[in-house]
């Protein structure tokens, strides 16, 4: 169970994650193309659809990258040293760490990073009920911005984990800033294993993000629902639609909720217009080739040690060291 400490320690971090909650929405709802940050979908019910949507049969992603990590779990983790420190980066439920985990030292500490409070303790109380040796240090926040570690962690030495091809939803620019942080992070001598999604056809890729079921556009709505839970908004659900398309120039899927006519809405006291037709962009999920994030890595001070696929080149896992 976790700690009185560790609730409190959420406790103190859920309050900063609500005002920037606030500040991104005021902002993102005040620009021409109106926009929400992806990283504010996982709230409770988010992370729950989120779930939801990895079992789809559409969705390949998840079941790929797992079927990867547990065929070669030894091999990304062989050399990982007694006493360091595990960090997963949007850790979420954290299911896939176990794999990685079963594999590293026991004297190894977790540290996951995520933005819902409920994901981080549901994802504390099951490791430590499975890993009871296993330190569970759970940070709330943003991990594209310095993290700040518990002074007895600060100093082991640090593998970062960051499945599920969440750099994906970054521009190859953020990305490559975000690789550079997380090079300062984990160094010296750090290691980062991370997911990335490829490049294919879109045959398979479009049904991933607007499956038969609906689940991904229940998803996507849930970003207005939460704003009407948390910041007294006054968003019709029934007044928006979940839209995902391929962006062939840039590389990448966009998820937008379109609007089905001209309606006003509100939001922590502020109003804002909606013109019919007009969207707001919630995420983005770049594709890239092996060579492509290679390159992007190399860029940001990471050299490239393995990379490991699917038989059908669907989904890729990084093995990265800090130069």
């Amino acid at each position: 169970m976790p700690t009185p400490n560790m609730r409190k320690l959420l406790a103190e971090r859920f309050a900063l994650v609500d005002d920037e909650f606030t500040s991104a929405v005021l902002d993102g709802l005040s620009r021409p193309q109106k926009s929400l940050p992806c990283r504010f979908f996982y709230d409770a019910r988010g992370s729950a659809l989120f779930e939801e949507i990895t079992r789809l049969p559409e969705y390949y992603p998840t079941r790929t990258e797992a079927a990867i990590l547990e065929a070669h779990a030894a091999e990304m983790t062989e050399g990982i040293a007694d006493d360091s420190v595990l960090v997963e980066l949007g850790s979420g439920s954290s299911l896939k760490t176990e794999t990685l985990l079963r594999k590293l030292p026991r004297s190894c500490a977790y540290v996951p990073v995520d933005v819902s409070p409920a994901a981080l303790e549901d994802a504390a109380q099951r490791l430590t009920e499975r890993f009871p040796h296993l330190d569970v240090r759970p940070i709330v926040g943003d991990f594209s911005r310095p993290i700040t570690f518990p002074a007895d962690i600060g100093e082991r030495s640090k593998t970062g984990f960051f499945p599920g091809s969440t750099i994906g939803n970054l521009t190859p620019i953020e990305a490559g800033r975000l690789l550079a942080v997380l090079r300062n992070t984990l160094s010296p001598g750090g290691r980062l294993i991370v997911g990335v999604d490829l490049k294919k056809d879109l045959r398979t890729l479009l049904p991933a993000y607007n499956d038969a079921a609906g689940v991904t556009a229940a998803f996507n709505l849930n970003l207005l629902a939460r704003i009407n839970r948390e910041l007294e908004g006054s968003f019709d659900l029934d007044g928006f639609r979940h839209e995902a398309i391929y962006n062939a120039r840039d590389g990448r899927i966009e998820m937008h909720l379109i609007s089905r006519r001209a309606q006003d809405v509100t939001a922590a006291g502020r109003t804002f217009r909606f013109r019919a037709g007009e969207t707001i962009h919630t995420e983005n999920s770049y594709k890239y080739s092996v060579r492509q994030f290679q390159d992007l890595a190399r860029s940001s001070g990471w050299r490239p040690m393995h990379v490991w696929t699917d038989k059908a080149n669907r989904f890729s896992v990084h093995a990265l060291v800090a130069r």
